[in-house]
């Protein structure tokens, strides 16, 4: 069983909805989310877009990284370039660090209709980027 965390900046959005695509794939999977600076609530956009695919993101709660850096994983992953620069030191063993980066949908203006269709372009750009590292990593 691989133990996974993913890490971006705010713990709002991309790291949510990548630890839950990776939970889809594999039930037996230990997959953690966490932020270097960790926001109040899970993005209101986040919750809706990820619901129009059946997951139910309404109870998360943004993480901080400090919590997870004493423990063991298989995979540390960051999901955006801030995360990547600032990823802190970890005590337990990471056997693999990786950077699977997105844009972060939350900062993108417009309508409110292109707003919510660019959190579901990046949404979709993160579950078939996490379908293709499970592929290539952890599937059989």
């Amino acid at each position: 069983m691989s133990k996974i965390l993913i890490l971006c900046t705010g713990n709002t959005c991309r790291s949510q909805m990548a630890q839950a695509f990776l939970n889809s794939f594999d039930p037996c999977l230990e997959v953690y989310s966490a932020g270097t600076e960790p926001g109040n609530q899970v993005h209101p956009k986040t919750i809706q877009v990820m619901k129009e695919l059946d997951f139910d993101l309404s109870r998360n709660k943004p993480e901080n990284v400090n919590k997870y850096l004493n423990r063991n994983f298989d995979y540390v992953i960051t999901v955006c370039d801030e995360a990547n620069e600032t990823c802190p030191v970890f005590m337990g063993s990471v056997k693999n660090r990786l950077h699977i980066g997105f844009e972060d949908p939350a900062l993108f203006t417009g309508t409110e209709k292109e707003i919510l269709n660019k959190f579901r372009e990046i949404r979709d750009q993160i579950k078939e980027e996490f379908k293709e590292f499970f592929k290539e990593n952890i599937g059989l």
